[in-house]
């Protein structure tokens, strides 16, 4: 059977030869299938994978006279294919395509069994995007945990092979057709690969000339094997795993590692058990499979393939450990490789000294990215970049485009970019994990921020390398972006020596007259950009001849020069203040980005209605249709995550759990000025699970008799109801009553933020208060802002009182307010010690404002009152705070008042680790607080430790129990010599957790050690010390 080169599509989904190589493969993918196909059905989950759209648009503009069918997906959704196939007359040709996710595929599976035999004639093409949402955060994830477990029950006559790059994606899609002998299930990985744009597509493949062609045959004649091999050739370790994503970042670092070799399944059905025994070396004595599945009691059914591949030959007999990957692992190691090395380290027999790293770096390497909200009008300028380093064939571009639509009103778009040279022939590595959206180091080496309110809400510098460049496409100026964004956006950019600029492209549009270009705005951008990115050597003439190459076809070279001088004259940098000028006075900390949309217009979820007081017949509503109310997910439910409780909190989108309180103990004594309390919750049938160091989110109320006094003054009906949108509830909603919503969600005793008092302004029916509320709001009124948020401390209940024209409907006020967020303590408690138990440890926070009125820590206030047998919404986050992974390892703590707590939990585990007779290293603990007589927290417990030896040396800093005042890094001083020999020598780790004032001290300390005791120069003792935070062994946890 011959197969002909891809042929040439719409001219506008296509484009002209010489740009093919800007098209994503699943773009290429779409055309085949069209051209190949007597049928395409498309599944309504595949179109919000942003595949099926194509083939859509082409039937509906008469480009293709193939039939293209939209399908919901459904129980037996496979059947209409299956009639298709058994129903019409054979010599009629019918090639069937479908599209559809992992999760749709496991809906149609029952189906499948129903298949007849294939003929060169009568055919089924199943195309499966492998992306899937994961809870809780439905973040979209390459996870194949849904489907593999279908994957295994196919009739023998399906073929399934799976591909990982864009290469791949094409070419196997080409060979899906060339097959004769079997119906195909391809699974391909639009989470990352398929979807990147610009990559060289070859063609076309071999062709055969006979009628019959089977999998083998196809596959050998294409170049590919059944199973791929990488890494060392005598490895005594190999892993198995299915081809996609991870298994290509796994085959990057097994090249890198001694020992160890990965067989990656490229054909997973027909299983050739000649082909896998080829592909691993003699010298294997121990293989890993890693199995993809929902839960970590799912059947390994990858593991029984390669088990009784193993039991039908004596030849080579090596151990064989299954692994179950969960959809929240996979994640993890996608978007934080160096926990993936972790994990291979563990299976080689002797641990690696070295972990490799799968982005090595490289200064021809650049990665770029670019944020902005989907409807904006510069949404282009990644694309028009894109196409700069595109025309330049010394330079490979990859450009990959993500959505969030949950964490905005407007979808968030987020574009990363990675520049590398095209001679670089270095194994494919996927975007996401080059330059990964989670908390990994900082990856990026320009970011341009496209709609500057994301400078309010999202933590955009955090992806920024250190001294790299943010441009800001902003109607700002330089102090409003001071003001503007969020603070802890700005203290960062400050600390990591970011430099920022600006560039107004609207006010810089409006002086081209003549021959003006459509998309001017984003042409200005990219002129920016370009001028950042070339740095010193960058001249007027020399950005726009660069430009000129990239817009010849739309722009010539004089209206060019015209926008570069443009663009030269309107980019500024801007000054950042010191750190004692920024008000850190914002409420919620700045988003991160997650990646939960591949194509927003086609992502299902409807905006959020507006809050409104409504009547006791919307609280029927809600008890008579459920499901037209709960959030988003409730539903959900798996072994690695309970079921969302919401019925106490129906607003908190967070995995939540309702646990009751049985113990709230005093430990300071009543006469002292600070109340230090200990909290014991039953969790007993709750599900809840958490780590050592994680932090439980409190979900506290507000004082009833407040809120009640609020609403007198207000004028409103604490009884009346109120209907508040579910946030990312996909337009769900709840009611309840206006007492119950001020005193458990809206945060109406909270601080407000800046643009509080600009929102109210529009409010405001006096003059007076109108204004000076603008006043507080803009740039001018930081000084006044400043001092009502740091020094008067006003909530929102205060603002209002003291701008009492501005009354907006309560229904208004709720969204001008908004949410309480739950306050995070850490866990004070080990899981393994407690079972189903959990402590925390607080301080009471209140305070005198200068006018006398008192005032309270919301959270530390609601947890006080907390009384034995009441239950209140939790929710658990983890934290840097880890046990190292080998027991034996020396742990030094420094906690400071309730600093102790993450401790507590680390000694209770140490303890049971010991009770089960399993050895334990060192402990050397130090603690700081004011008096011993009142602040030794949790004292007892510590001292008889210390006689079982638990804790192996401790170190007591009581400032003022003495004239001179002791702090813990004294007492570390003292130590010095022990504590750099279980650091430097002994691989130990170093925590320190409380306030941020004795950071700078006990950094110094250790520095000092490193430099008197091992010989190093201070900055060589400091670089050490930082390189032990990006080994996880010099934990900070500070506040």
């Amino acid at each position: 059977m011959a197969i002909s080169p891809v042929p040439p599509a719409p001219q506008e989904v296509l484009g002209s030869t010489a740009n093919k190589t800007q098209l994503p493969a699943f773009a290429v993918l779409e055309w085949i299938s069209i051209s190949t196909s007597s049928q395409i059905f498309i599944y309504d989950l595949a179109q919000q994978t942003g595949v099926g759209n194509l083939s859509l648009n082409w039937s509906q503009n008469g480009q293709t006279s193939k039939t293209v069918t939209r399908v919901e997906t459904r129980s037996g959704a496979g059947l209409s294919l299956v009639g298709r196939l058994v129903s019409e007359d054979d010599a009629e040709r019918q090639i069937i395509t479908a599209y559809n996710t992992p999760t749709g595929f496991a809906a149609m599976t029952p189906s499948l069994s129903f298949l007849p035999e294939p003929t060169p004639r009568r055919r089924l093409v199943i195309h499966v995007p492998a992306v899937s949402p994961i809870e809780p955060a439905l973040t979209l994830s390459p996870t194949l945990a849904s489907l593999t477990p279908f994957l295994h029950t196919v009739p023998p006559y399906v073929a399934v092979f799976l591909s990982a790059t864009p290469q791949e994606t094409v070419e196997l899609a080409m060979l899906a057709y060339m097959i004769s002998t079997a119906h195909v299930i391809h699974v391909f990985d639009q989470h990352s690969a398929a979807r990147e744009a610009a990559h060289i597509v070859n063609q076309p493949l071999p062709s055969r000339n006979d009628a019959r062609v089977d999998v083998y045959e196809a596959f050998e004649d294409a170049g590919y094997g059944l199973y791929d091999y990488a890494g060392d050739n005598d490895a005594s370790v190999a892993i198995v795993m299915l081809n996609g994503p991870l298994a290509s970042i796994v085959k990057v670092l097994a090249t890198r590692v001694t020992g160890l070799g990965v067989v990656v399944v490229r054909v997973l059905r027909p299983w050739n058990d000649a082909a896998f025994f080829a592909s691993i070396p003699d010298t294997v004595k121990a293989v890993h499979v890693w199995d993809d599945v929902p839960t970590n009691s799912s059947l390994r059914n990858l593991y029984a393939d390669v088990i009784t591949s193993f039991t039908k030959t004596s030849d080579l007999r090596p151990i064989v450990h299954g692994h179950r990957i969960v959809p929240a692992q996979t994640q993890e190691y996608m978007e934080h490789p160096p926990l993936l090395t972790q994990f291979l380290s563990r299976l080689l027999p002797n641990q690696l000294t070295k972990l490799p790293s799968v982005d090595e770096e490289r200064n021809d390497v650049k990665k770029l990215m670019f944020f902005g909200t989907t409807a904006n009008t510069l949404s282009a300028v990644p694309q028009l970049v894109l196409k700069t380093f595109s025309s330049n064939r010394a330079v490979r571009a990859r450009l990959l485009t993500d959505h969030d639509a949950l964490s905005n009103y407007e979808s968030i778009s987020a574009s990363r970019l990675v520049l590398s040279p095209k001679r670089d022939v270095t194994d494919y590595i996927p975007i996401p994990s080059l330059i990964p959206f989670g908390n990994a180091s900082p990856s990026a080496d320009f970011i341009g921020v496209l709609d500057h309110t994301l400078m309010k809400t999202h933590a955009v510098a955090k992806y920024l390398k250190p001294g790299s460049p943010l441009l800001i496409i902003t109607t700002w100026s330089s102090a409003e972006i001071i003001s503007n964004s969020h603070p802890s956006t700005i203290s960062l950019i400050q600390e990591k020596g970011i430099k920022m600029f600006r560039i107004d492209a609207k006010i810089a549009a409006k002086d081209i007259v003549e021959g003006k270009p459509t998309n001017l705005e984003s042409v200005l951008a990219h002129l920016a950009f370009l001028r950042i990115y070339i740095g010193r050597p960058a001249t007027q003439a020399l950005v726009s001849k660069i430009a000129t190459t990239a817009y010849k076809d739309t722009i010539d070279s004089k209206t060019m020069s015209k926008l570069a001088a443009l663009a030269w004259l309107a980019l500024e940098e801007v000054d950042i203040p010191a750190v004692e000028e920024i008000h850190d006075t914002a409420l919620d900390d700045p988003k991160d980005f997650h990646f939960n949309a591949v194509d927003p217009q086609s992502f299902d979820l409807q905006k959020s209605f507006p809050a409104r007081v409504d009547s006791w017949h919307a609280a029927a509503k809600h008890i008579i249709f459920p499901e037209a109310f709960r959030p988003l997910g409730v539903d959900g439910q798996n072994e690695q995550m309970p079921r969302q409780i919401n019925t106490l909190r129906p607003e908190v989108t967070d995995t939540t759990f309702v646990i009751t309180c049985a113990v709230n103990r005093r430990l300071t004594p009543l006469e002292y000025e600070r109340n230090v309390f200990h909290v014991e919750f039953d969790t007993s049938g709750t599900g809840l699970k958490y780590a050592i160091g994680d932090a439980l989110g409190v979900h506290g109320w507000n004082d009833a008799d407040e809120v009640l006094e609020f609403c007198n003054w207000y004028g409103i009906d604490s009884k009346q109801l109120v209907t508040l949108p579910v946030p990312v509830g996909g337009g769900n909603q709840h009611t309840r009553t206006i007492f119950q919503a001020l005193q458990q969600q809206i945060d109406i005793f909270g601080k407000p933020p800046k643009g509080f008092y600009s929102a109210l302004a529009e409010h405001a029916k006096a003059k007076d208060d109108r204004l000076s509320l603008q006043f507080i709001g803009s740039p001018e009124g930081s000084s006044t802002f400043k001092k009502l948020a740091e020094k008067d401390t006003v909530t929102f209940a205060d603002v209002l009182h003291r701008y009492n024209s501005a009354r907006p409907a309560f229904e208004v006020l709720c969204e001008l307010v908004g949410d309480i967020k739950p306050r995070h303590y850490s866990i004070a408690s080990a899981q393994s010690a407690v079972g189903d138990r959990v402590d925390l440890l607080v301080v009471t926070v209140d305070w005198v404002t200068p006018s006398g009125s008192p005032r309270y820590g919301q959270c530390t206030r609601f947890l006080a009152g907390l009384k034995p047998g009441q239950q209140t919404t939790v929710s658990i986050k983890p934290s840097v705070m880890k046990l190292p992974p080998d027991n034996m390892q020396p742990i030094i703590l420094a906690g400071l008042g309730t600093g102790a707590a993450p401790f507590r939990a680390f000694w209770q585990h140490r303890a049971w680790l010991a009770s089960q007779g399993i050895p334990i290293g060192p402990l050397y603990y130090y603690f700081g607080s004011r008096h011993r007589s009142e602040e030794y927290l949790y004292g007892e417990e510590i001292e008889a430790y210390i006689l079982d030896k638990i804790i192996t040396h401790l170190g007591l800093a009581f400032s003022r129990d003495q004239k001179k005042k002791i702090y813990i890094q004294n007492r570390m001083q003292e130590d010095a010599e022990t504590l750099v020999k279980m650091l430097y020598e002994e691989k130990g780790v170093f925590y320190l957790c409380g306030p941020t004032w004795p950071v700078p001290d006990v950094y110094e300390t250790l520095v000092g050690a490193l430099t008197k005791y091992v010989g190093l120069e201070p900055t060589v003792a400091g670089d050490y010390l930082e390189g032990l935070k990006e080994e996880e062994r010099y934990v900070l946890e500070v506040y």
